[in-house]
C-alpha cells in the first residue's frame, strides 16, 4: 500500500506508524495478502475506531514527543510544522482532533483556528501553548478552541485532556444508525440483524460504521481504505474487496433483504432495498 498524496503524503503533514503496522497477516482464497488493522484507541464513550490527530507545531522535540506518546496510545499522527501548512491539513482532511500551536512561523495559531472556523470546519482543538496569559487562554476559546493547555506540561495531562475532548466530540457522531432491520450501536460496539447479534472483527465494525454513516451514499474503495487503515491501497489490490466480502457473508448471507451493494466501477454502499 502508499500512502494517500495530499498532505500527509507531502514534507507537510506526515503520517506516523502506518506502514509499520501494515503486516502480511492472512490470506483470503484468491490469494491476496490483508493487512493488519492500524491501531486505534477503543474510548468507552466514543467506540469509533480510526482516529486521527494533525499536530501543528515548529517545535521538533514536542513534534516528536507528542508523536511518540499519542501514537503509542493508538492513534494515528499527521504533523506540520507552519500555520499556512497546518491549515492546508485541516480544511482537506477530517481529523478527530488539532492540536495546535500558537507561536508557528508564517501564519500563527490564531490565524489557523479562526480560518479553520469560518470554513465551517468543527473539529475539536487543543491549544497548546507557552502562552499564559488569561486573555490569551480568553482568546483562544473564544475564537473557537475546544480546550487549552500551557507549556511545558505532563503528558499523562494532555492524554486525559485529547480524551475528554474525544469523548464530548462522540455527541456530533450518531449513537445509532439504523438501516433497514440491520442496528448498529456505535458507542457499545455493537450491531445486529433483526435482532440476532452480528460477530464482527474490529475491522468488519470500523468499515460498517462508515457505511452506515454515509447510508445510502456509494463509497470509493480508495476512500474505506484511507479510513480503516489511513492509507490508500495499491492499484490492482482487492484488500478492501476481501474485507467487505467477509462484513457482507455476516450481514448480508444469513437474511433475504440484501443491504451491502458493490456499485461496479464506483465502490460500496448500504442501504435497504434494492
Amino acid at each position: 500500500m502508499e500512502q494517500k498524496p495530499g498532505c500527509r503524503a507531502s514534507a507537510v503533514c506526515v503520517v506516523v506508524g502506518v506502514r509499520d503496522s501494515l503486516v502480511q497477516t492472512a490470506h483470503d482464497g484468491a490469494g491476496a495478502l490483508l493487512p493488519a488493522p492500524v491501531a486505534r484507541p477503543i474510548l468507552p464513550d466514543k467506540g469509533i475506531g480510526g482516529m486521527r490527530i494533525l499536530v501543528v507545531e515548529d517545535e521538533k522535540k514536542t513534534t516528536s514527543y507528542l508523536r511518540k506518546g499519542l501514537t503509542e496510545h493508538g492513534f494515528a499522527v499527521d504533523v506540520a510544522a507552519e500555520g499556512s501548512q497546518g491549515l492546508s491539513c485541516a480544511l482537506a482532511d477530517a481529523y478527530e482532533l488539532l492540536i495546535l500551536d500558537v507561536m508557528l512561523p508564517g501564519r500563527d495559531g490564531w490565524f489557523v483556528l479562526r480560518e479553520l472556523r469560518r470554513a465551517g470546519k468543527d473539529m475539536p482543538v487543543l491549544i497548546l501553548t507557552a502562552r499564559d496569559a488569561i486573555h490569551d487562554r480568553v482568546k483562544g476559546l473564544e475564537l473557537g478552541a475546544d480546550d487549552y493547555l500551557v507549556k511545558p506540561f505532563a503528558f499523562s495531562e494532555l492524554l486525559a485532556r485529547v480524551r475528554s475532548i474525544l469523548r464530548r466530540s462522540a455527541g456530533r457522531t450518531p449513537e445509532q444508525i439504523r438501516v433497514g432491520d440491520l442496528e448498529i450501536d456505535v458507542l457499545r460496539r455493537q450491531a445486529t440483524r433483526a435482532g440476532k447479534p452480528l460477530n464482527l472483527t474490529p475491522t468488519e465494525f470500523t468499515i460498517l460504521v462508515l457505511l452506515g454513516k454515509h447510508r445510502g451514499e456509494v463509497l470509493a474503495r480508495s476512500l474505506i481504505a484511507e479510513h480503516v487503515w489511513n492509507v490508500q491501497p495499491d492499484a490492482g489490490s482487492n484488500v478492501v474487496d476481501v474485507h467487505v466480502r467477509r462484513l457482507r457473508s455476516k450481514v448480508d448471507d444469513p437474511f433475504l433483504q440484501k443491504l451491502v451493494y458493490t456499485v461496479r466501477g464506483a465502490g460500496y454502499v448500504l442501504r435497504a432495498g434494492d
